[in-house]
């Protein structure tokens, strides 16, 4: 998860592709959408006045109201719109970790897929613009 994000969000990152762009994004989405409930079951877990939990439950809303937001048409608009989902993964690993757990079977590290294909090696679907 930490590595798709760095692939945007270190200093020396080179501009992505549109393609490579598109496929990166939905791999960003894929990783908040899993990582949303397992943060939420962890923070669940502690006492309701907990600070630590009502962080974590904050950068949940955060990276759901992300995942609500569409790209912009250019591709500045683009790397920005992926740039704010990799700080929103970057974040929920943060908060997963400083709660007491560890990603159980989750990968740190996935490999970024081709041109065109999901983040198994299936044909990305374009969404409609």
């Amino acid at each position: 998860m930490r590595a798709s994000a760095r692939r945007l969000l270190a200093e020396d990152a080179e501009l992505p592709s549109v393609e490579e762009l598109e496929t990166l994004t939905l791999q960003l989405r894929g990783h908040i959408m899993l990582a949303i409930p397992e943060v939420e079951a962890a923070a669940g877990r502690l006492p309701k006045d907990d600070i630590p939990r009502a962080c974590a439950f904050a950068c949940v809303g955060e990276a759901r109201m992300r995942l609500d937001l569409e790209p912009g048409r250019t591709l500045p608009a683009g790397v920005a719109h992926a740039q704010r989902l990799a700080r929103s993964i970057n974040a929920l690993c943060d908060h997963y970790e400083n709660l007491g757990s560890s990603w159980h079977g989750i990968p740190d590290r996935v490999a970024v897929p081709g041109p065109g294909l999901g983040p198994r090696g299936q044909t990305a679907r374009r969404r409609p613009r």
